[in-house]
């Protein structure tokens, strides 16, 4: 496919992609503030946050499939104005189920357009170097747009309302309409790739269920049958998904793929990134806010160094790929970015050595994306680019969704311990930090200045334990990665 100006190519489908991962993480700094508004529960809290990764996770393989079918600039115009309808839903929404339902109208749009952005690109692009370097800017607006969101997040609300925080997409989505009509070219269909609604519905209920048994390990008092329920549900869900990708004579994702070793590399890269970034900056900007007594702005301008950083580290990794290869380079900034992250623990509390490492964390995922990404992408038949897309877009979202999920609730979980092996006040404040704040609102001071030492002392030391965590996944992600590359590496010269 040959277009007369791919780089206007490049700049429309990176607005919608900056939309999408930006509502992954805008509400970070806006959280305190709706969960007050809203008088939303630790568990709807997460909830909120967590809906949109996970529906466009479980709804990717399927959008990819119809991209493939029916065309990317089709698929990628009908989730704009999904994405753009939802938006407005989620800027009214009154009570923390409308918001939740909105963020997964949210990310119906988000799941529709996401596969189609990298397709479009693998398709428009022809040469290999201009094609890396795309995918390289691709990455950075990716993961240098979810760190930028609490930044965002925390601007609008020093003038607006929290519900501004998703109004603001309607002009982008309104722009990119019309620049995609007037010049992303159609490209072609291809009416016999599969689409599986059936297979759809499977791996998001198993995502659901799964996220949901994680969550409920997390609370102070959790139900033993809710929690076998809901891990039976989603283990069964997404073994019935595997065993029908196995049995389909054209399955939505052609499992094979992964038998590629630097395949298989990029998406274990992707999902352990995009983990360790949103699991992380949702604990921080938190700490930031209810801990040190930030505004969401000065919490969202604090930790400025990671989009900076990652913004920059994207390209600069795609120009790098050809000398280094997206194997070695992936395991390197994979390394860089979990060294970032446990100096951040080694550091606690010093405003020079966190944003040191605020620094290597967001330099480290912006290269890693961009690795992993071309992995994965470059690894793929042509005529797959929208299943590889898919395959690559669940990595990042379902590693979004796993970071909070897992990382979010060892952070309530360790708050919780810490708090209640302390004792003395109610279920509520031992349940979040939100709570405790609110009780200690209502108590003579000298109790009220026992309980915030009581929940900050125990949201430091979760805090402590999630980076402690996510740094430690990142170098392993990395030292599997290196080795993967390296026998990989062997096989080759020796064939």
């Amino acid at each position: 496919m040959t277009v007369r100006s791919p780089w206007l190519v490049l700049a429309i489908v990176s607005s919608a992609l900056f939309l999408i991962v930006i509502d992954m993480t805008v509400l970070y700094t806006a959280l305190p503030t709706l969960t007050h508004d809203l008088d939303a529960s630790a568990t709807e809290k997460l909830w909120i946050v967590n809906a949109y990764s996970l529906v466009v996770a479980g709804l990717l393989p399927g959008a990819g499939a119809l991209g493939d079918r029916y065309g990317h600039r089709r698929m990628f115009t009908i989730g704009l104005v999904i994405f753009g309808a939802a938006s407005v839903a989620a800027g009214f929404a009154p009570t923390s189920a409308a918001l939740i339902a909105a963020r997964a109208g949210l990310a119906m749009g988000a799941a529709a357009m996401m596969p189609a952005t990298l397709s479009i690109i693998r398709h428009t692009f022809e040469d290999p170097d201009q094609r890396a370097l795309a995918i390289g800017i691709w990455a950075a607006v990716a993961s240098g747009g979810a760190a930028l969101g609490p930044v965002i997040g925390g601007a609008v609300l020093e003038h607006f309302h929290w519900g501004a925080v998703f109004l603001i997409n309607l002009p982008v989505v309104l722009l990119a309409l019309a620049f995609t009509v007037a010049f992303v070219p159609r490209g072609q269909g291809h009416g016999h790739h599969p689409f599986d609604p059936v297979g759809s519905v499977q791996a998001l209920i198993g995502l659901v269920g799964l996220t949901l048994a994680i969550k409920e390990i997390a609370k102070p008092h959790p139900s033993l049958a809710v929690l076998l329920l809901s891990a039976l549900v989603g283990l069964a869900a997404l073994a019935l998904f595997v065993r029908r990708l196995r049995r389909s004579a054209s399955p939505m994702i052609d499992l094979t793929l992964f038998s590629d070793p630097r395949f298989a590399g990029g998406v274990i890269g992707a999902l352990v990134s995009a983990a360790a970034l949103l699991g992380v900056q949702l604990v921080i900007t938190q700490r930031l806010q209810l801990v040190q007594g930030m505004s969401p702005l000065q919490a969202g301008l604090f930790v400025l160094p990671i989009p900076l950083t990652s913004f920059m580290a994207g390209p600069l990794a795609g120009m790098m790929l050809g000398r280094i290869g997206a194997g070695r380079l992936l395991a390197a900034t994979l390394a860089v970015s979990g060294a970032g992250i446990l100096i951040y623990a080694a550091g606690f509390g010093r405003t020079g050595v966190e944003l040191v490492s605020f620094v290597l964390t967001g330099a480290g995922i912006g290269a890693a994306m961009t690795a992993a990404s071309s992995a994965i992408m470059l690894n793929a038949p042509a005529d797959r680019a929208g299943m590889a897309a898919s395959v690559e877009e669940v990595s990042y979202e379902l590693g979004g969704a796993l970071g909070i999920a897992i990382l979010g609730s060892l952070m309530a979980g360790v708050y919780s311990a810490s708090f209640a092996a302390a004792g003395g006040f109610g279920a509520d404040a031992a349940d979040s930090l939100d709570g405790a704040l609110a009780l200690a609102a209502t108590l003579p001071a000298p109790q009220a200045d026992r309980l915030l030492a009581l929940a900050t002392g125990a949201f430091d030391r979760a805090t402590w334990a999630v980076a402690l965590a996510a740094g430690l996944a990142l170098l392993a992600a990395g030292f599997w990665i290196g080795r993967i590359d390296r026998a990989n590496s062997l096989a080759r010269q020796g064939a």
